[in-house]
């Protein structure tokens, strides 16, 4: 899937901590020698932070959740053409602060049954998944206070309030069991070091040789 790279990406509700365990992933694969590049959805590359700002940014009701779609997978179509892939290709560990999982969970599941336009979206204009994907769950309560607690612009989603975390959460880990091979689960109400060393220790098993 992702030619001489690996693609990793992190998945889970608002306030679970996957910026902080990217940049402890990242720190810790440089350690130990390894080409990396940090990139978030939506954005990622200039084009992608334009449509960032439009969809994560106002009213929570700003746009419906066919317009989102279609906005994040405009976003994400050009973070795989000026990023992902090329980074792929010169060998780089990619991590991902969201990917598509995220789309099939706010716009495909939890703001309406649009999983199937999602999918027929994805597979058209989008074509790849994650090498591995780290899911880090959590209280939904818990996630969501840390989420306001940093008071910044981009809340829309936060806005929808502790219903749409608690739909994410069952989403994602449902996602889980279908996704199985590529997904990893790690308990994120742990302290951050300790969620930091089980993160570590699935990318080293994944990144072993066989």
């Amino acid at each position: 899937m992702s030619g001489t790279g690996l693609f990793i990406s992190f998945e889970g509700i608002d306030g679970s901590g996957k910026s902080t365990q990217i940049a402890r992933l990242a720190e810790h694969l440089r350690a130990a020698g390894r080409d990396v590049v940090v990139t978030r959805e939506p954005g990622g590359s200039p084009g992608a932070e334009e449509i960032r700002a439009l969809v994560l940014q106002g009213d929570p009701d700003r746009w419906s959740a066919e317009t989102e779609i279609l906005l994040f997978t405009a976003a994400r179509r050009d973070h795989i053409e000026r990023l992902i892939r090329p980074a792929l290709a010169a060998g780089q560990i990619v991590l991902c602060d969201r990917f598509a999982d995220s789309t099939r969970m706010y716009q495909g599941l939890s703001r309406g049954d649009l999983r199937q336009t999602v999918d027929a979206l994805h597979d058209l204009m989008i074509g790849i998944e994650p090498d591995l994907t780290i899911l880090i769950d959590m209280d939904p309560a818990e996630g969501l206070a840390r989420a306001k607690g940093r008071n910044g612009a981009e809340e829309r989603f936060e806005d929808f309030g502790t219903d749409l975390q608690t739909s994410m959460r069952a989403g994602f880990l449902a996602l889980a069991e279908e996704f199985a091979p590529r997904f990893r689960v790690v308990n994120g109400a742990q302290d951050i070091d300790a969620v930091a060393a089980d993160v570590a220790r699935v990318i080293d098993a994944a990144l072993a040789p066989a």
